[in-house]
C-alpha cells in the first residue's frame, strides 16, 4: 500500500488519479482484515507519508496533493482504524474535575505514576554506543520535527490555552534565534554521532511503533477535533521530559561524546522543568476550565502519550537484551 502510495506521489495531484484511487483500494483492503495499525509497518508508514505532505520536507511531490480528496480519503480510512485502536487500549479512566489545578495535579500525578520500562537509566548506564546511536535514529522521527505536531493547535485555541502553549512552542523554536531550534539542536546531535541529519533517512528502519508515536501527534494536531488529546499529550510529554533528558545527556557523556551531542538532552532539562508547569496549568488546564466537554480528550491524548512511547522504549529495551538490535533490517541498508 505505501508502495502504491508513493507511485501516486510521483504524478501529478488529478482529482481523480488512477494512482491514488489504487491506493484507496489497497488501504480500505487492508483494513478489512482488523489489523493491529499500531505495529502495520504498512499502514503506519502510509501514514507518515501522508502527514509528511503537510509538514513538508518528507516526500518531493506535487503540492496539490496534501488536500487531494482521494489522499485525504487514504488518511481518514487509517486514522480512524488508528484512533479506534488507541481508545481501545487508553478505556474508560476517571476523570478529574475540569478546573485549572485539579486538572493540573491530576496529569502530574499520572505522569508520576508511569511504570513503563526506563529507556532513559538504561541509556545513562548500560548502553553501547551502537545501541545509543539506534536510540538517536528512533527518536529522528519526530525531532527532526520537534514542536511541530502540536503547533497544529495554537489557531484552535484561545485565551489561557493559547498563551500557554504559544509560551511553550517560543521555546521550542528558539525563542527567535535559529541556532536555538530545538530540532537543529537535535540535527547537531545526529551528525556528531556520525548520523544523516536529513529527514526521513532511517525512515526504513525504524518500526512501526516508532512511527506511530510521531503519527498520533501528528493525528491529534491536524484535526480540529482531537485538539483536546494534542493539549494532552503535550502536557504528558513535557512533564516526563526533564529528569529522562538528564539521564540520556549523562550516557552520552559516559560513552565519551562531547557537547555537539550533549548539548540537546542538557537543554531539556531546564526548559522542560518550566515547560511542564505551564501545560500542565496553564495549558492543559487552561483549556478544561474553558471548554469542559474537551477534558475526556485532555486525558486521553496525556494517557495516549505515556502508553505509546512506553510501547516504543519496551521494544528497545527488548531488542537490546536479547542481544539484537532494536532496528528493521533492510536490505542493503548500514548497521
Amino acid at each position: 500500500m505505501s508502495a502504491q502510495f508513493l507511485e501516486a506521489l510521483s504524478t501529478p495531484a488529478a482529482r481523480e488519479s488512477p494512482a491514488m484511487a489504487a491506493a484507496l483500494e489497497l488501504a480500505e483492503r487492508a483494513l478489512e482484515s482488523e489489523p493491529d495499525v499500531l505495529i502495520d509497518d504498512d499502514l503506519q508508514l502510509t501514514l507518515l507519508l501522508s502527514y509528511g505532505l503537510s509538514y513538508g520536507g518528507v516526500t518531493d511531490s506535487d503540492g496539490r496533493w496534501e488536500w487531494n480528496p482521494l489522499q485525504v480519503a487514504v488518511r481518514t480510512a487509517i486514522e480512524e482504524r488508528f484512533e479506534r485502536r488507541l481508545r481501545e487500549l487508553v478505556g474508560d479512566v476517571a476523570l478529574p474535575e475540569p478546573g485549572a489545578d485539579a486538572v493540573a495535579s491530576y496529569l502530574f500525578a499520572v505522569t508520576a505514576e508511569d511504570t513503563g520500562p526506563s529507556l532513559s537509566r538504561f541509556v545513562a548506564k548500560k548502553a553501547t554506543r551502537e545501541q545509543a546511536i539506534e536510540f538517536v535514529i528512533h527518536r529522528s522521527i519526530y525531532t527532526l520535527k520537534e514542536a511541530d505536531p502540536h503547533s497544529w493547535a495554537i489557531p484552535r485555541l484561545t485565551g489561557r490555552a493559547k498563551a500557554g502553549l504559544v509560551e511553550v512552542q517560543s521555546d521550542e523554536y528558539g525563542g527567535g534565534r535559529p541556532h536555538r531550534i530545538h530540532a537543529e539542536i537535535f540535527a547537531r546531535t545526529m551528525r556528531g554521532v556520525g548520523l544523516d541529519d536529513r529527514y526521513g533517512v532511517y525512515v526504513d528502519r525504524v518500526p512501526a511503533i516508532t512511527l506511530a508515536s510521531f503519527n498520533m501527534m501528528s493525528m491529534f494536531g491536524l484535526n480540529g477535533r482531537l485538539r483536546g488529546a494534542i493539549v494532552g499529550h503535550l502536557a504528558a510529554f513535557e512533564m516526563t521530559s526533564s529528569v529522562p533528558n538528564r539521564l540520556y545527556g549523562n550516557g552520552f557523556r559516559r560513552l565519551g561524546y562531547g557537547e555537539d551531542v550533549t548539548e540537546y538532552y542538557d537543554e531539556h532539562v531546564e526548559a522542560d522543568a518550566v515547560h511542564e508547569q505551564i501545560a500542565g496549568r496553564d495549558l492543559a488546564g487552561g483549556l478544561a476550565e474553558q471548554h469542559p466537554e474537551l477534558l475526556e480528550d485532555i486525558v486521553f491524548g496525556a494517557r495516549c502519550c505515556l502508553l505509546v512511547d512506553g510501547l516504543v522504549g519496551e521494544h528497545l529495551l527488548a531488542s537490546w537484551q536479547a542481544g539484537g538490535s532494536s532496528l528493521r533490517e533492510v536490505s542493503g541498508a548500514a548497521a
